[in-house]
């Protein structure tokens, strides 16, 4: 029998790890909810800015949400209203961001958009995705890219149909404009490229009648000179005070293939007048022409200007039609091949 003691193993040295644990994830919580205080007061901050130069913003159960490691601002019946009367509406709106990165923003509508156009009456939205993402927030212009999948085009009671029913992908990119340094206004320029994949006319509309029943695809890539005049807008629209300034879209670059028609487009200068319609002259190497305007010619829909798309088409086959070069200007309002009245210009908003 022995008179010594067990010795006592020290456990204090356990007890560290988890105290350090403790004090990040105190540290981690105090920095989160900071941050999304931060959140709230800038997003607050700019609605009422949007709200001061006559914007419309309705929303309902703005939460925030997403620890410890996202911050996810959600609200419901979010509605934004130009003064132009065009408007975007969600019944449901989200936004997540990385909390140890809230430089990029993804937001998602996951129940769909509900388009306003002025004058014309609601278009709904839906679609497999409806998202966008935003980063470089601390750049004069961020990063900006817009995906739609799957997307279906739907018009309410008593609105004007839309141009399209449906489309595989519709993708826009915006980005500062990439030129080298010192070159004159690239500051307030910026890049835009649209992409409308596999979209499909809606019945007896131009879209349908040029593509004879298949397939519109386009791809058009630009610079947006003098961008921040687009910040704001009037009830003239959203390119009125953008136009009043000089703006214009230069080095226009893009390709379109429309059933079996194809071809290339390139313009230098292009412009907007006041009540968005585009105004420049658009170069086109284009294949098989015929069977697009032909199509367009038979459209069902009233702004296309039939007698003047049918002289186009028996021009493009005295011509030859197969392979020609081709000039599309927009003046006036209106989109002419040579001096016939094809439509009303494309109107950018």
């Amino acid at each position: 029998m022995t008179d010594a003691a067990s010795p006592r193993h020290n456990r204090s040295g356990l007890f560290a790890p988890i105290g350090l644990f403790l004090i990040a994830l105190i540290a981690w919580s105090v920095w989160w909810f900071v941050l999304a205080g931060q959140v709230r007061e800038r997003l607050d901050q700019r609605i009422e800015g949007l709200r001061a130069s006559g914007w419309d913003v309705a929303y309902s159960g703005m939460t925030t949400s997403g620890w410890p490691f996202r911050v996810r601002v959600g609200a419901e019946n979010v509605r934004v209203t130009a003064p132009s009367g065009h408007a975007l509406a969600a019944p449901d709106l989200a936004a997540e961001a990385n909390a140890w990165n809230p430089d990029k923003w993804v937001l998602v509508a996951a129940d769909g958009l509900v388009l306003t156009r002025a004058g014309k009456g609601d278009v709904a939205i839906g679609g497999r995705v409806i998202r966008a993402s935003v980063s470089g927030l601390t750049q004069r212009w961020p990063n900006v890219a817009v995906e739609l999948a799957d997307v279906r085009f739907t018009a309410h009671r008593d609105a004007e149909v839309f141009p399209i029913s449906q489309a595989e992908r519709i993708e826009a990119y915006l980005r500062p404009h990439l030129a080298p340094a010192g070159t004159p206004g690239v500051e307030s320029s910026v890049d835009v490229l649209f992409r409308l994949i596999d979209a499909e006319g809606r019945l007896g509309g131009p879209v349908e009648g040029m593509a004879r029943s298949g397939k519109l695809t386009l791809q058009i890539e630009t610079v947006v000179e003098d961008a921040d005049r687009l910040q704001g807008a009037d009830a003239a629209g959203v390119f009125s005070a953008w136009t009043r300034a000089g703006g214009r879209f230069t080095n226009v670059r893009g390709e379109v293939s429309a059933g079996e028609s194809r071809a290339t487009l390139a313009s230098d200068v292009l412009s907007a007048r006041p009540d968005g319609r585009l105004e420049g002259t658009l170069s086109l190497n284009a294949q098989r022409p015929m069977a697009a305007i032909a199509g367009l010619a038979g459209s069902r829909d009233g702004a296309v200007d039939r007698a003047g798309a049918a002289g186009a088409a028996a021009a493009s086959t005295v011509e030859g039609g197969e392979d020609v070069d081709i000039a599309i200007v927009f003046r006036d309002g209106r989109t002419f091949l040579g001096p016939f009245a094809l439509a009303p210009a494309p109107k950018l908003f």
